[in-house]
This record gives C-alpha cells, structure tokens and sequence, in this order.
C-alpha cells in the first residue's frame, strides 16, 4: 500500500522527534558524566590537602602537572604512588574492623538508617539487615541503640582448613 506524503511527513517527523529526545539524553549523560568527574577531581585536590591554596597557586600546580602527564614515566610513577598511597588509607581506615551484621526487629526510623550508613553499614533489601565492616563494640552499640544485635561473621580465614578438620576427628 502506498502512502500519502502527509503520512510519510508525519512518520518523518516523529523520527527526528525520537532522534531530538536520544540526542537529549545523550547530552545529559556526557553532562553528568562531566559533573561527576569535576567533582571527583576536587576531591582529589582536597584529599592531597591542596584545596586551602589560592586559586593562582592551585592553577599553576595543576599547569606544571599538564606539563609532565605527557611523560608516560612521569604518569606511571604517580599511578603507583596514588595506588600505593589509596591501598594504605584503606588499610589504615579499617585496621581493626570486621565484617558485622545487623539486624532489628523492626523497621527503622530514619535518623537510625542515617546512622548505620555514617559508620560505613548498608542495607542488603534480599537478606533484610544491614551489613559492613566496623569494630565489633561499636556496631554492638549502635545496635543497641535503636533495639537491635549485632554479630560477627565468620570469615573465610577463622575456618578450619578440611583437612585440619579432619585431622582433629
């Protein structure tokens, strides 16, 4: 069947309006991207302590670094000293805690949810507690602060190798 020109017109029409939306949302995507990425970056220059200089001192740092990000020596060394030195805060900031889990009778209201995730926690929605790892003491207290326990889980490590298990039968 053939159609007129007014149904291919508005068939044509409605394609650039579809392609008009994808573009939009394309442009979004890269917009937040972008956002995300500029605040990534402040946080870094924050996180090596470099946020307090003026704006002049900080723009000339980060220019004598463009300078040298063409040396892919130069790039690599930084690469593992940031590698290095984001594995050593992450062992620092959870040296001594545990995987915990915690569990309440009821639902929780929100300043207890807004707690449990400050001290590192989330909710699993499948298992229905929360989970994270934290000092066993404090978890317990804050559990039982809002009428709720907190256990230990047992890790991979404190289990008996099988043949150890079996050599102590």
């Amino acid at each position: 069947m053939v159609r007129s020109l007014a149904e291919r017109m508005r068939a044509h029409e409605q394609q650039k309006a579809r392609l008009a939306e994808q573009e939009a949302k394309l442009k979004d995507a890269e917009r937040r991207a972008r956002t995300r990425r500029l605040i990534e970056a402040g946080g870094l220059i924050d996180k090596a302590g470099l946020l307090d200089l003026d704006a002049n001192a900080l723009y000339g740092a980060l220019l004598s670094l463009r300078d040298g990000a063409g040396d892919k020596d130069q790039v690599g060394k930084w690469a593992a000293l940031g590698g290095r030195t984001f594995a050593h805060e992450a062992r620092l900031r959870d040296e001594g805690k545990e995987p915990v889990i915690v569990t309440f009778p009821t639902p929780l209201a929100k300043d207890a949810t807004n707690a449990l995730r400050a001290a590192g926690f989330r909710f699993s929605k499948i298992l229905r507690h929360w989970e994270g790892l934290a000092h066993v003491a404090e978890a317990e207290a804050l559990a039982q602060a809002h009428g709720g326990t907190a256990r230990l889980v047992a890790s991979a490590g404190s289990r008996p190798e099988p043949a150890a298990a079996e050599a102590a039968e």
